[in-house]
């Protein structure tokens, strides 16, 4: 009988979609007849959790992480925390934890279980640098997302694996517009849609789209532009601000957060991000796009610019409106023919590089390396 590596992945909340949605990607794409899933959450809100119990994967409550100051209250704290890794017994733990916290790692260190951690963005100098650099040398291994990373983080390390986000590509093939969602959204049948769906923080750059779209609007009146994602924020108060502003108020609407980004996607023609020069992870919402069957156009900042380096007439300099307001001309006008052909082209690129399985296999790999070496 095969004796299964445990594995328990930990994240602080199933709020933010994007992370949690990859991380129960790959818990449930596991070979359950190798590995046994775990999934540790400091809180059971947020819709996505209903999916975590819907998985019927294990899964705990707990406060895993803690503030180190004053330090010998910190790790008093850690030993705390180490004694509930060491009665789950993991044989690895996993963190999705997007911040410079340590303190998951000093625990996992102190319960004698083998800890590493997904680098989902390109934060790291400032004043969490010294919190990266533990968190990297606590950690027994490290999955970078692109390329950037690997070169500006963790050029000298010989524990890091390179493993790029996969995508569902079978869920987000593209299918017929759903009309009655579109006139429900307040779109006329006729309108043509420019989507972009995103966590709507600054640094997504939302405003240069607006803005971009604002030079070139009188040009193509047949097209809107839909933004997907929760804007119940400052953020999200300042784009509308914009909108208005700019007089196009008619021509941009703001969907809030959805649970199947599926279904929008199927109702455009084209897909923005515009990221700021801070950069990206890994965007899989750039990822799901392609699958969809989008003419994609992206920011050339870090993760965007692997996911379209063969499509380099996609990508744009970040916050360069004039450069977006081009190309958003041009494909905009480009005739079916030339879009079918180019569409084609991103799906096949999407299907052979990036599909879950893979992201899953290279994760199953890391995770067997990791044990048979340690």
């Amino acid at each position: 009988m095969t004796v299964k590596l445990r594995i328990l992945y930990t994240i602080p909340n199933f709020d933010t979609a994007g992370s949690g949605k990859a991380l129960l990607n790959i818990a449930e794409g596991l070979d359950k007849s190798r590995f046994e899933p775990m999934i540790m959450c400091m809180h059971d809100r947020g819709q996505l959790f209903n999916k975590v119990r819907e998985s019927g994967l294990q899964y705990y409550l707990l406060d895993y992480t803690t503030v180190m100051r004053p330090y010998h209250r910190g790790l008093t704290r850690c030993y705390n925390i180490s004694r509930v890794f060491r009665q789950i017994g993991p044989d690895l733990i996993h963190s999705f934890h997007y911040a410079a916290d340590y303190s998951e790692a000093l625990a996992a260190r102190l319960a004698g279980v083998r800890w590493i951690y997904t680098k989902k963005n390109m934060n790291w100098g400032g004043s969490s640098k010294n919190g990266w650099r533990l968190r990297t040398m606590l950690a027994s291994g490290i999955i970078a997302q692109n390329s950037d990373m690997m070169r500006d983080f963790f050029n000298r390390s010989n524990k890091v694996r390179l493993i790029p986000r996969g995508v569902k590509t079978e869920q987000f093939t593209p299918r017929a517009a759903d009309l009655a969602l579109k006139s429900n959204l307040g779109f006329k049948p006729d309108d043509r849609i420019i989507i972009s769906v995103a966590n709507l923080v600054p640094v997504k750059g939302i405003e240069v789209l607006m803005n971009a779209f604002f030079e070139i609007a009188n040009q193509i009146p047949e097209w809107r532009i839909m933004i997907v994602g929760d804007n119940n924020n400052k953020y999200g108060r300042l784009l509308k601000k914009i909108v208005t502003e700019r007089g196009i108020d008619d021509k941009v609407i703001f969907t809030g957060k959805v649970p199947d980004v599926s279904d929008y996607l199927n109702l455009a023609e084209v897909f923005v991000l515009p990221t700021l020069d801070k950069g990206e992870g890994f965007p899989v919402s750039l990822l799901e796009a392609m699958a969809n069957g989008k003419i994609v156009l992206g920011s050339a900042v870090p993760g965007i610019k692997d996911q379209l380096q063969e499509f380099p007439d996609l990508l744009f300099e970040p916050g360069n409106c004039l450069q977006l307001s081009n190309k958003l001309l041009h494909y905009c006008r480009m005739t079916v023919e030339h879009q079918h052909n180019l569409k084609n082209e991103i799906m096949a690129h999407v299907q052979q590089r990036y599909p879950i399985v893979k992201e899953v296999e290279e994760h199953m790999k890391f995770y067997l390396d990791l044990v048979s070496h340690g």
